[in-house]
């Protein structure tokens, strides 16, 4: 951490914490006190049991700290014990903790607030919150945070509610909306036309719900009791409000920051630690994992944590000395260098071995230089020791 401050003055005042999972394709284990275990899996892959990685990263990408917990480990339960691990770690702090819904408690966000220092964070809220405060909200006037985004900002018992509305987001979530429920309209004209038994038919529609859950519920649909029947029709209400929501979050604070476009641009930066486990599970290849035994899972995650802290190095170096390019596209610069065993066998039978390091084409050694990297000088010859102890002896 202080090497990461001397060189790239960071900052580690404003924390994110969030989680992900990794999945095994494997048989479930025996002993009941493993990690690997069935859960909800952000993989899509409710099939397969799986360890849950909490990842806590500052706003420019840095990792502070790392855990794998259980795979059926509830998000809400991890935070308390975060907390005093970085507490215990690095001292008591005026820190920030960004964070998503579901994984606060409202427990722990009291416990926060009463703490010693006051633990501040920025929490996304459930949309269920947004339906209790929407009267409320709809009186406050409406302030510009940045281009596009605009917020409203409601003092509660000692917390302020942020309701902001980004117009990219209205864009992409109505469109995503309007194509799942074209989808589900068009199926069930099609389910509406066939003949089918009363349980096939009951079967078919479970199958489009589960397909376009969201979409579902804006659509009323009765099924006949006794008949393979059903009538649908379009529940307006639900629509309008769904519209109204579009593009809207609540988030809520114990900050006393009353700038909207600093709490707003506070909460994009959980945009890092997302980046975080998408390098971890991409370009880096902490998943699939074919370790059975605990303590190998736990090294696979530690290496892929160790290698995630020089990626996110040679990305703040690249943005100061090669402007442009990314950790990704250097790494694959860097594979074509290698490094050989050239075998040479000699008149008396023995073998010199000559180590040696391809040569950088042009394009490498500019970026070596930009870099201020230099490649180590080549090896000396050496004789393998079986052969030098046979000439020995003669």
């Amino acid at each position: 951490m202080g090497r990461w401050r001397d060189l790239f003055n960071a900052s580690f005042e404003v924390l994110l914490y969030d989680l992900t999972s990794t999945y095994f394709e494997s048989d479930p284990p025996q002993d009941q006190n493993d990690k690997r275990r069935f859960g909800y899996s952000r993989d899509k892959r409710s099939d397969c049991v799986q360890v849950v990685i909490a990842l806590i990263v500052t706003p420019q990408g840095f990792p502070l700290a790392y855990e794998v917990l259980a795979g059926n480990t509830l998000d809400k339960t991890t935070l308390r014990e975060f907390l005093q691990k970085i507490e215990t770690q690095y001292g008591k702090a005026e820190r920030i903790w960004l964070m998503d819904r579901g994984i606060p408690t409202e427990e722990v966000l009291e416990e926060m607030r009463h703490s010693d220092p006051p633990v501040k964070c920025v929490v996304g809220t459930p949309r269920g919150r947004l339906t209790r405060l929407e009267k409320q909200l709809v009186e406050k006037p409406w302030h510009s945070a940045r281009p596009g985004v605009k917020v409203k900002l409601l003092a509660q018992q000692g917390e302020l509610y942020v309701l902001a509305e980004s117009h990219d987001r209205i864009a992409k979530e109505r469109s995503m909306r309007r194509r799942r429920l074209k989808w589900l309209w068009a199926r069930l004209k099609q389910l509406s036309a066939m003949t089918l038994t009363r349980e096939d038919l009951l079967m078919k529609l479970g199958a489009a719900k589960q397909t376009a859950p969201s979409a579902w519920r804006l659509i009323k649909i009765e099924v006949d009791k006794q008949q393979a029947t059903f009538s649908y029709r379009l529940n307006r209400a639900k629509l309008r409000t769904a519209r109204r929501r579009e593009g809207r979050y609540l988030l809520r604070t114990n900050l006393s920051e009353s700038d909207p476009a600093k709490l707003w641009s506070l909460y994009l930066q959980l945009v890092a630690v997302e980046e975080a486990f998408k390098n971890l599970k991409g370009d880096l290849a902490v998943r699939p994992i074919f370790h059975q035994s605990e303590q190998r899972v736990e090294a696979h995650i530690c290496v892929s944590f160790l290698a995630y802290c020089l990626y996110v190095t040679l990305g703040h170096r690249l943005h100061s000395l090669a402007p442009g390019l990314t950790p990704r596209s250097v790494l694959e610069k860097f594979a074509a260098l290698q490094m050989i065993d050239v075998q040479l066998p000699t008149t008396d039978n023995r073998e010199i071995i000559l180590t040696r390091t391809t040569q950088p084409e042009p394009e490498l050694k500019l970026l070596l230089d930009k870099l201020k990297l230099e490649l180590p000088a080549q090896p000396l010859p050496k004789i393998s020791a079986a052969q030098a102890t046979s000439a020995t002896a003669l």
